[in-house]
């Protein structure tokens, strides 16, 4: 099999979501750090990977494979050992419906990209705070009340899913941010969970920080 590599920047939501996959699944792979704040992702030789700009990219199975629930989807389908997406159909429906709630309403409004173009048109000296601040809690609280109807361990079930690799990310952020978790406390149990997992411990930003 040919060298895994993992296009990353440390502190990426989306990056960190593919690092938890691919432990959980043990595959061996080489991180290659792209520096966003120096605008490595803008770069020529990185455009040419991924035409978008955008952390992650990861180059497998002689692929080059971008977005990263797009990736992750990818490594459930071709690597059913690890039960990222669930046999169950109404299942796999609940865990992309979770997943895609952090992915596709509570990041892409936090990404850096965004929060930079705000601090550029208001002179708010807290404006990027509040923002995160507002937004996070915002979708935690939906996020909250989804997998309140759930049972397991986990997000959906007693072993981790997509679900969980986007719900840990985001918790992650939400606490560097200062949001007050106290009412999320089906999202702080399936987080504390998940972190006692070495694929989770192996993939925090704290553990692959260049």
């Amino acid at each position: 099999m040919s060298e895994v590599v993992l296009y990353d920047y440390w502190r990426s939501s989306a990056s960190y979501r593919v690092r938890i996959a691919l432990n959980l699944l043990a595959i061996e792979y080489k991180i290659i750090p792209v520096n966003l704040l120096e605008g490595a992702h803008k770069k020529p030789e990185y455009l040419a990977l991924n035409p978008q700009g955008l952390v992650p990219t990861l180059v497998i199975d002689g692929r080059i494979l971008t977005q990263s629930l797009a990736i992750i989807e990818y490594l459930a389908e071709v690597r059913p050992e690890c039960v990222l997406l669930p046999a169950d159909i109404a299942d796999r429906q609940k865990v992309r419906a979770v997943a895609y709630a952090v992915a596709m309403d509570i990041h892409p409004i936090c990404n850096m990209h965004v929060v930079t173009h705000l601090t550029s048109i208001t002179d708010k000296a807290d404006a990027r705070e509040e923002w995160m601040k507002h937004f996070i809690t915002d979708g935690l609280r939906k996020l909250e009340a989804m997998i309140g109807k759930f049972e397991g361990e986990f997000s959906l079930g007693d072993a981790p899913t997509m679900a969980d690799l986007c719900l840990v990310p985001q918790v992650y952020n939400a606490r560097r941010w200062g949001v007050d978790m106290t009412d999320f406390r089906r999202i702080v149990a399936v987080d504390a969970r998940c972190a006692e997992l070495a694929a989770f411990q192996e993939a925090h930003p704290d553990r692959v920080k260049p």
